[in-house]
């Protein structure tokens, strides 16, 4: 298994509110965690960073060798999070802080994942890009319910409006997922920064080239860039081998 992460603050923001790390527990399994901020211009970075990094350690310190440990760990420490950001946003330093998360754990050949917002995770196989979340947010509702067109949602004035996050006073309904993986597949984590910038078929093309994986992420956040870059960019990629298969 192979993997890449990178962060770009891109062309238009002074500060970047993404966060991204892995993060391996006592029973040599892998995390990664993705969080892109909200907020002030300080509760964002903080929201994010605390999200990503509270999670990163409860994760080491655990022995956890199962989907299903997965699975109850995902539900019980989301909801710590999202209570632990949610009083700390009280404060008025804070006001409004909030976080997407993304968190991909990897069993053997089974991918699991919880996701938050509207930061996505998808996967490349065959040369077809699939994406396997669905964004917590304002315009992907409207869509959903047949109110909008997708060539309306991409330009729509409230794209950034999103109906979950870390951080919110009610309790999280996170989205969880499982994948299994073959030989020869990508799992892509990014932000918003990425997929607002350059399509699916942009993102497939670039993963099923022939640069190594960490060229390839700073392809796609070039690409973003390239695009426009409205937004910070954070991408992860993760790549299966023959080895990695169970």
């Amino acid at each position: 298994m192979e993997i890449s992460l990178l962060t770009d603050v891109g062309q238009k923001r002074t500060n970047n509110q993404d966060y991204v790390n892995h993060y391996v527990n006592r029973a040599g399994r892998t995390m990664i965690i993705l969080a892109d901020g909200m907020g002030g211009h300080r509760a964002g970075n903080i929201a994010s960073e605390m999200a990503v990094t509270d999670l990163g350690i409860a994760w080491v310190d655990t022995q956890i060798d199962t989907v299903n440990e997965v699975r109850e760990w995902f539900a019980h420490y989301l909801e710590i999070e999202n209570q632990k950001i949610h009083q700390l946003g009280q404060d008025d330093a804070y006001k409004g802080m909030g976080t997407t998360l993304e968190a991909v754990a990897v069993i053997d050949d089974q991918v699991l994942f919880a996701h938050v917002g509207d930061s996505r995770i998808g996967l490349v196989r065959n040369g077809e890009y699939h994406q396997l979340t669905s964004d917590h947010s304002l315009v992907n509702a409207l869509l959903k319910a047949g109110q909008i067109t997708e060539e309306e949602a991409a330009h729509h004035p409230q794209r950034n409006i999103i109906t979950q996050s870390i951080g919110q006073k009610d309790e999280l309904q996170p989205d969880f997922g499982m994948v299994t993986v073959e030989a020869g597949d990508f799992i892509v984590i990014n932000s918003d920064g990425l997929t607002n910038m350059i399509s699916g078929d942009e993102i497939r093309d670039i993963v099923v080239s022939d640069l190594s994986v960490e060229e390839k992420a700073k392809t796609l956040v070039r690409f973003a860039n390239n695009a426009g870059g409205l937004d910070n960019i954070t991408v992860v990629l993760i790549r299966f081998a023959e080895e990695d298969m169970a």
